[in-house]
């Protein structure tokens, strides 16, 4: 008997881990149960999916554990964690530390027990994961259109998140969609694309959709050599049927939207959301407090609570704000430590440049928008892409029990 005849990992971890960070902040409230808005769905998902990535982690074979991994960069990553969660020591009476601390713990936590678990068969968990995402993009995007609708500002979203957030899950969903069709060496699961594109549009994100397209040209310019002129054809055949079913099928908010939120605001106004003065303040704010920052929600402690401003609008800007040079320096360290480990490919190189272009992609995003927790899946990402990079192939061959 063999190692290899039952399944290297269990598909239960990485389906609740998935969930959990797709679903967000979810509490009963916004089922309907007001009286339990207490319950944080996250906590109770996450102890599930730890207790049985224990079981998972145990039945591997014992060589698999021990190998040496390059887990520098998941070190840097839980200094910085932990040091955000430290500064809520120092902020300001106003801040709101309590649920940002359960945010930074639930996030750790869920990049730690995803790296763990990607790490027993990083081509198993990776190409699962690109697919739970498509299906998830299709799930968003019907909802958005079919259910919840419109909101105020005529922008598209799902399941009570926000329109920025929305856009990620499309974005992702069309980044899986060229993962899928890659893996599975067939055409089929592009043909959602057209509608994720809408979605992605109808969220009206013009950062999403500016991150999506960085992300895609970067790809292309990557793969230029090996493009063929057919392939090149069919690809401009095809983003033109896409555009025009986009077009025939689109829902008469569509014009609309595209006209005042694209053109309107964005070429003619250049109307940029107050984006500029929420930076300016946060700057500020990291200019005043250079060494460890406000602490922890410092900026809404200071800021935000008078300017009905909930965070800065930009990962970096909030991390200098509210943890200065200490807290920019342990990003920075465990940034580089990570494009370094996954820089090249490593053992799998098509996988891990799909799951790093994943991550860069929401990375990108949350310069814009978002806050910390919303980046959570530029995290997620970020470890499967570390752990598809320096797993050696051999490990996961063969083991007698």
């Amino acid at each position: 008997m063999t190692w290899l005849h039952t399944p290297r990992v269990f598909l239960a971890p990485g389906l609740v881990l998935i969930l959990v960070a797709i679903g967000g902040r979810f509490t009963l409230d916004r089922a309907g149960y007001t009286d339990l808005a207490w319950v944080d769905l996250r906590v109770i998902g996450l102890l599930v999916a730890l207790a049985v990535l224990i079981v998972d982690i145990t039945r591997r074979p014992s060589s698999q554990n021990a190998i040496n991994k390059r887990e520098g960069w998941l070190v840097a990553t839980v200094l910085f964690f932990l040091f955000q969660i430290a500064s809520g020591l120092w902020a300001p009476a106003a801040s709101r530390v309590g649920p940002q601390t359960v945010d930074l713990v639930l996030m750790g936590a869920l990049v730690v027990a995803f790296y763990l678990y990607a790490v027993g068969d990083p081509e198993l968990v990776v190409r699962t994961a690109f697919l739970l995402f498509y299906l998830a993009a299709i799930v968003f995007a019907l909802a958005a259109l079919f259910v919840n609708g419109p909101g105020e500002q005529g922008r598209y979203s799902a399941f009570g998140g926000g329109p920025n957030v929305f856009v990620r899950i499309e974005i992702l969903g069309i980044i899986s969609a060229i993962a899928l069709a890659l893996f599975r060496r067939r055409l089929w699961p592009l043909l959602a694309t057209p509608l994720f594109g809408l979605a992605a549009v109808l969220s009206g994100s013009r950062a999403g959709l500016l991150a999506g397209a960085a992300v895609g040209a970067v790809a292309l310019f990557k793969i230029r050599r090996r493009l063929h002129p057919g392939a090149v054809a069919g690809a401009l055949v095809f983003v033109a049927v896409a555009v025009a079913t986009i077009w025939a099928f689109a829902p008469p908010a569509f014009t609309s939207l595209f006209q005042e939120r694209f053109v309107e605001q964005t070429v003619q106004d250049r109307y940029l959301s107050d984006r500029t003065d929420i930076w300016a303040a946060a700057w500020q704010l990291a200019v005043d407090h250079p060494i460890a920052g406000a602490g922890l929600d410092g900026f809404y402690g200071l800021v935000g609570v008078n300017q009905f401003v909930e965070y800065p609008h930009n990962y970096v800007l909030g991390v200098a704000a509210e943890g200065g040079l200490i807290g920019i320096g342990l990003l920075t360290a465990a940034v580089l430590l990570w494009a370094t480990t996954v820089r090249g490919g490593g053992h799998r190189p098509r996988l891990t440049g799909l799951a790093v272009a994943a991550a860069v992609f929401v990375g990108l995003s949350s310069l814009f928008s978002g806050d910390y927790y919303d980046s959570r899946l530029a995290w997620l990402f970020a470890a499967m892409a570390a752990a598809a990079a320096v797993v050696p192939a051999h490990t996961l061959e063969e083991v007698p029990a």
